[in-house]
């Protein structure tokens, strides 16, 4: 007896529909209704079972993304993306480490649904023009000049020149210096004039309101935080998230957030913390993500 179609491709669909989605609870909702329309169609009909299976995670998560657009409009705070703890392979497929950042998902979320789907699809899942029209209802004619613009968009918002693992790793041992020394210059010397910090705390743990921008007031902030920190016992631990060094703060051996970076030229130009527990939950184990 083969193996279920479903069962071999589901890290790739898993990972197709949280790309589209920036969240791993809705991913596992698309699967799940993936799983049920796959069981209900009509085996003889499906040349390519892979195809199929990522059309209709496709289409499913640009049927979410419509539905979850007013609730991303009443997050309370900034929105960012749930953090995945990932295993060491995912770093290692640079391209698919580089979708999966947390920079790169909020530069998605400027795209339009079917943009974000015509991109990923046929930039990081390399699917041919012929499949993405399948899969987002399109001409092949329409879905090239989607992925023009759309690459064109992304272009754009990326970083002025793409970061080393290892660029990303000094970084984040500044962070990790002034929690253990409380020197706070080992983090203010690694800040771009123009640093943006976001917090996410989803109206349930305490996070930034909105963005603070400027190394001044990032570095006095990161400076009180990191102070409190301090006189609480929290710890911090790198480790790997979506791809990308970051990391994993506690208290009193809780989970209490994950902090990632964008880093440009050498050095941090954004700070992302992560603190709703209701994203936490994939920070526990590793999430199985391929292309």
């Amino acid at each position: 007896m083969t193996d279920d179609p479903y069962v071999t491709h589901r890290r790739l669909l898993f990972t197709v529909a949280y790309e589209m989605l920036g969240s791993a609870v809705d991913a596992e909702d698309v699967l799940q209704e993936t799983w049920l329309k796959w069981h209900r169609a009509d085996r003889a009909e499906v040349r390519d079972p892979r195809a199929y299976l990522v059309r209709i995670v496709t289409r499913t998560s640009l049927d979410r993304l419509r539905a979850v657009a007013r609730r991303r409009e009443e997050y309370v705070g900034p929105w960012l993306p749930e953090p995945l703890l990932t295993s060491p392979d995912v770093a290692e497929d640079l391209e698919l480490a580089d979708s999966l950042s947390t920079a790169m998902l909020l530069v998605l979320e400027t795209l339009t649904p079917t943009e974000r789907a015509v991109f990923l699809l046929r930039d990081v899942f390399d699917l041919g023009y012929g499949e993405l029209a399948e899969a987002v209802g399109k001409s092949e004619v329409a879905v090239r000049q989607i992925a023009h613009r759309a690459r064109g968009r992304v272009a754009e918002r990326r970083p002025r020149k793409a970061a080393s693992q290892a660029e990303t790793r000094t970084a984040l041992e500044a962070f990790m210096s002034t929690l253990r020394t409380g020197d706070l210059q080992h983090l203010v010397d690694v800040l771009a004039p123009d640093v943006v910090a976001l917090g996410d705390g989803g109206g349930i743990k305490q996070a930034l309101p909105r963005p603070v921008m400027g190394a001044d007031k990032v570095g006095k902030l990161m400076g009180v935080g990191i102070a409190a920190a301090r006189e609480m016992g929290m710890s911090m631990e790198l480790v790997d998230v979506n791809g990308w060094p970051a990391l994993l703060i506690r208290l009193d051996g809780e989970i209490d957030s994950v902090l990632s970076v964008r880093v440009d030229e050498g050095l941090v130009s954004a700070i992302y913390t992560v603190r709703n527990p209701e994203k936490l939950s994939r920070m526990v184990e590793e999430s199985s993500l391929t292309r």
